[in-house]
């Protein structure tokens, strides 16, 4: 069963992100360790001891349509009660609609957890925060005073609506409509599908923030409006009133996450209300819906990658366990009487190993970037503009680093078990299967790669970047000065990813100063786990430098198995970078 590494999370937060020294610096209010030590100790609790237990029911039940209304897993809808008066959904909202004000770290590190317990249970409040950033920047004071103190508290939930059945991430194709009224409001009609906790049982209401087109708009994303549509409308006191006109057609048979409801969703087909048409309120201005909904799809990218470091760390603790329990064969140098548990030979140690370091890589850049996000808020001018370059650089390395990671040590895991991890009764195949979306929704994880290097590497003219790289380099510095032989051959190694980050980023800046668009895209994603494994290693590194932590000899251990058996991976992927383009072009004659 699932523990929250509550110590780990702790650790990382402080002393790889910044959290202590943002403490020390007085950059956080009256935020202090003890309240950050008792914020992730409760979190950990509920998580280990509510949500994961309820893990498996969900998997089994699934979300069920019946009779047009979603009923979701035994035990979840009181589970979702005691989490909303936790106050968990409220940690970084803003107080004046019921929120905690607390920085975008612990909340993260609390996504973390209840991704760890249940994802598909944990997908449904990170929804809901999104649907609450988005509106707490671009709703007008009427919409944010009627709808945020109830979407804070966790009393009704969020959605984000854009894909539709032909456009997929080209959203500026999408058919959804909306249409002007006399009272100021708007009438929605079309289909969204994918829409994740679109519908369920769970909450009174259920607000969705919807992108639809005006007759008169703009071809392509230019011309995107966002909307919010309650399912149910909300009179001037706060009370419900009539049934919007919307509801969920069907629910997706999906390969995991089978709790968490997947909608398909039919706005304004006449089912509810007077007239065809679901009553919808402009968010932001008309035809520029895009850009508010991407205050939500930011924030849900590194939620997304929280997702990929949960699956990473239960599917790890899962495998341990099993490999310290399971007896089979005897090891090299095993003395103990009878076969040997399987974690004593060196294969299942190697996986086990690489299964760990990926974990706490991932976790490392995601609570880093949240770092980041942090910092752009609590700064002003150039310092504010800084930190926001930072958040965006890291943004799609901690989705996609952190995403495929959890594939990967999903996959592992199943490998440890052996031909017990393809028996669904262990419980290490639903981690695979539902860790499998991830690299997919919220952006693609190849479309992370192509807005990491057109969009994110250009920062400042480039010069964010190399600024970043120089930081890194100054941890390979404190690691080369501290003369501990317990790193091996960290810094040479850490050098050498450095030095490949550095030249495949010089070269994919002069590509795009050129104008070969096809010669960078060819290599971007080559690049994204490039960037990703250096980090891994560096911050692995910066982890280990501190004298007096506990654990620090564990630490050191760890980042000296990266750097000399994972991190080296990037002088292969240099190459691939540099001069895979002519052998992708010439491979496409293949489907022609």
């Amino acid at each position: 069963m699932y523990k929250a590494p509550v110590d780990e999370i702790a650790f990382t937060l402080k002393h790889v992100a910044g959290l202590a020294k943002a403490i020390d610096d007085g950059r956080l209010g009256d935020l202090s360790d003890d309240l950050v030590d008792a914020i992730l100790t409760e979190a950990g609790r509920f998580a280990s001891d509510e949500v994961a237990p309820l893990a498996e029911v969900g998997d089994k039940q699934g979300a069920r349509l019946v009779d047009g209304k979603v009923i979701v897993p035994d035990g979840w809808d009181k589970l979702y009660r005691e989490w909303a008066e936790g106050g968990w959904n409220s940690l970084t909202a803003a107080e004046e609609f019921g929120g905690q004000g607390l920085p975008h770290m612990l909340n993260v590190a609390a996504l973390e957890m209840w991704n760890s317990g249940s994802m598909a249970f944990a997908l449904g409040p990170t929804l809901t925060m999104g649907a609450v950033d988005a509106l707490s920047a671009h709703g007008s004071d009427a919409l944010k005073s009627k709808y945020l103190p109830k979407m804070v508290s966790g009393e009704w939930t969020g959605t984000m609506n854009l894909t539709e059945p032909h456009a997929g991430s080209d959203l500026g194709v999408m058919k959804s409509r909306a249409e002007r009224r006399d009272d100021g409001t708007y009438r929605i009609f079309g289909q969204k599908i994918y829409i994740t906790w679109g519908e369920h049982d769970i909450t009174e209401n259920i607000i969705h923030l919807v992108l639809a087109r005006l007759p008169d708009a703009p071809a392509g994303t230019r011309g995107i409006s966002l909307f919010l549509v309650p399912k149910f409308l909300v009179n001037d006191d706060g009370s419900l009133g009539a049934r919007n006109d919307l509801h969920c057609h069907s629910l997706e048979h999906k390969v995991g996450i089978h709790g968490s409801p997947t909608c398909t969703m039919i706005y304004g087909d006449g089912k509810f209300g007077d007239e065809p048409g679901a009553i919808g309120y402009l968010i932001g201005e008309e035809n520029k819906g895009l850009a508010c909904m991407f205050t939500m799809m930011n924030n849900a990218r590194l939620a997304v990658g929280m997702q990929g470091v949960a699956i990473c760390e239960a599917a790890t603790q899962k495998a341990v366990q099993y490999a310290k329990d399971r007896t089979q064969g005897k090891a090299p140098g095993w003395t103990g009487s009878g076969m040997s548990p399987i974690i004593e030979h060196p294969d299942v140690a190697r996986m086990l190993v690489t299964m760990k370091a990926l974990t706490q890589g991932s976790r490392a850049i995601c609570y880093t970037c949240a770092h980041a996000t942090d910092m752009s808020h609590h700064a002003e001018g150039d310092e504010a503009r800084h930190w926001a370059e930072r958040a965006a650089l890291l943004t799609p390395i901690a989705k996609s680093f952190a995403t495929d990671a959890g594939v990967d040590v999903a996959s592992l895991g199943i490998q440890t078990h052996g031909g017990m991890g393809f028996i669904e009764e262990t419980g290490a195949a639903r981690f695979w299967r539902d860790s499998r979306i991830a690299p997919i929704y919220e952006g693609t994880n190849g479309i992370q790669a192509a807005d990491l290097v057109t969009r994110k590497l250009p920062l400042s003219n480039g010069e964010h970047v190399r600024g970043f790289i120089c930081e890194l380099r100054e941890i390979v510095d404190a690691v080369r000065a501290s003369n501990l032989t317990a790193f091996g051959e960290t810094a040479t190694r850490l050098d050498a990813s450095l030095a490949d980050l550095e030249q495949t980023t010089d070269w994919l800046l002069v590509q795009l100063a050129a104008g070969n668009l096809n010669a960078a895209l060819s290599g971007a994603t080559p690049y994204q786990r490039l960037f990703g494994l250096t980090l891994t290693g560096a911050y692995l590194a910066k982890g280990a430098l501190p004298d007096e932590e506990h654990g620090r000899e564990e630490r050191l251990a760890l980042c000296r198995f990266a750097a000399e058996n994972i991190i080296a991976e990037t002088a292969a992927l240099k190459d691939r970078v540099i001069n895979g383009e002519a052998s992708l072009n010439a491979a496409r004659a293949l489907f022609a």
